[in-house]
């Protein structure tokens, strides 16, 4: 059965889906993995949805991955807005949150009011790490920028003088997510120092 657009509805959709088109524009701090270039906001999500369908058995048992899925492919609209945010900066995260928030507001509010409230929860449990779901999206989210900077030689761990302390404090959150991941990563931080692609030492 066909739906007949909204007036209303339809507008309002299509005005986010533009404005969502500019997370391709986001530049993030990883590069591709053949270090050729900054990946965007919009690669990542993407990349980040292809590892929870290839990763899909280390998740935790009973998952939902469609949930999961979807909590990747909205978690960094906001940064439409409050930009992209270094993990290793204490100081820009500190403030992070709060930008975010504004962000979500403004962004998801443009949608029809129940696909907002939809949208807006599944930011909100990917932010909150409250549930088996929301873990695993997290520990991808970890582990996907990690991947990169091995494969391309350390990366921004090279070029912000990133220890190997402060990038095993990232693995813990992989590890509530999944274990098996996290052991993983775990081992790439160790190639990575022995290659000197990694400093040692603390933060």
């Amino acid at each position: 059965m066909t739906t007949v657009p909204d007036e209303e509805r339809l507008p309002a959709q299509v005005g986010f889906v533009v404005e969502i088109d500019k997370l391709k524009r986001v530049l993030r701090r990883t590069t591709l993995m053949d270090g050729s270039r900054r990946e965007n906001d919009a690669e990542h999500s993407w990349y980040l949805g292809m590892l929870a369908m290839v990763f899909a058995e280390y998740a935790p048992p009973g998952a939902d991955l469609a949930r999961v899925t979807a909590m990747l492919l909205v978690h960094d609209i906001v940064e439409i807005d409050a930009g992209d945010t270094f993990i290793y900066d204490t100081a820009a995260v500190e403030v992070q949150e709060k930008a975010e928030r504004a962000a979500a507001d403004r962004i998801f509010g443009l949608l029809p009011a129940d696909q907002t409230t939809a949208l807006r929860a599944l930011w909100e449990e990917f932010e909150a790490r409250a549930t088996p779901e929301a873990r695993f999206a997290k520990a991808l989210d970890r582990l996907a920028p990690l991947m990169a900077n091995h494969h391309c030689e350390g990366g921004a761990w090279v070029r912000h003088g990133i220890t190997a302390d402060q990038v095993m404090g990232n693995i813990e959150i992989i590890r509530e997510g999944s274990p098996a991941l996290a052991d993983y990563a775990t081992r790439i931080v160790e190639v990575s120092v022995a290659r000197g692609h990694l400093a040692r030492g603390h933060a």
